[in-house]
């Protein structure tokens, strides 16, 4: 009977092995998150409406209305002032994770509560806008629902050992429409500097905001390259690797300061 052929034997061990790291290592690092992307807050009409400032002048003109900008920017006066980010802000990840070439399922997601900042709203002639606004997020804080992941993103990829805050200073005035007291979502783009891995880039943020309560909410993304930050896709020994663009997500809580 003829003697098993070690080298075959070693062979297919090999393969089962790397057949059960690879399996492994979706598990471990390519399920993904299956986290919804940051939203604006859904509060319910009445709720809005009855904790909202009161927009109507002397004209007649309904909550959110008004007869021209004169009484507009009556209107807004009650936001005038600075609006500090509060309990609840977040400033996250999301990116692609791949095994060899095959994409996860899911984004992988990492977010941070640990976030600092103002805005100032202010009038200027016929527009109420938000000005110097200034906001910082702690990178060393950032948590997925993979603990080697946030292990390994702190000494590659963001690197939040050695650089452990991202900033954004907004550079243009954003406008604020009427509407805004009146509950309605208004889309933005927040033009500013992001500073991210020790570099410092003038983005442009496709955001929107609206007024719940007391409270201002700004939810934005950008997507961009790691290149353009300096930065590059983690890649466990050619295995396990990211895909070459990442998501900046946030939602910000502002509250009268």
């Amino acid at each position: 009977m003829p003697r098993p052929n070690r080298f075959l034997l070693v062979s297919i061990s090999g393969v089962f092995a790397v057949a059960a790291a690879a399996v492994l290592a979706y598990v471990l690092f390519l399920r993904g998150d299956n986290v919804a992307p940051l939203a604006l807050s859904s509060p319910s009409p009445s709720s809005s409406a009855s904790s909202a400032p009161d927009a109507t002048d002397t004209s007649g003109a309904g909550p959110g209305q008004s007869s021209g900008p004169g009484s507009a920017i009556a209107a807004l006066a009650d936001l005038v002032g600075d609006w500090t980010a509060g309990s609840g802000s977040i400033v996250g990840y999301r990116v692609r994770e791949k095994l060899a070439d095959l994409p996860a399922e899911s984004d992988a997601v990492g977010r941070t509560e640990i976030v600092s900042g103002s805005v100032t709203v202010t009038v200027g002639g016929e527009t109420v806008s938000a000005t110097a606004g200034s906001f910082e997020a702690d990178l060393t804080a950032l948590t997925s629902d993979n603990g080697r992941r946030d292990n390994r993103i702190r000494s590659s990829g963001l690197e939040s050992n050695t650089f452990p805050t991202a900033t954004f200073v907004l550079a243009e005035p954003a406008a604020i429409s009427g509407d805004i007291l009146a509950g309605a979502v208004l889309d933005a783009t927040l033009v500013g500097d992001l500073t991210l891995h020790g570099a410092t880039r003038r983005v442009s943020i496709p955001a929107q905001a609206r007024l719940v309560g007391s409270t201002i909410e700004v939810v934005g993304a950008l997507t961009f390259p790691f290149s353009d930050f300096g930065m590059t896709p983690p890649n466990v020994a050619g295995f396990v690797s990211v895909e070459e663009n990442a998501t900046l997500e946030f939602s910000l809580v502002l509250t009268r300061t």
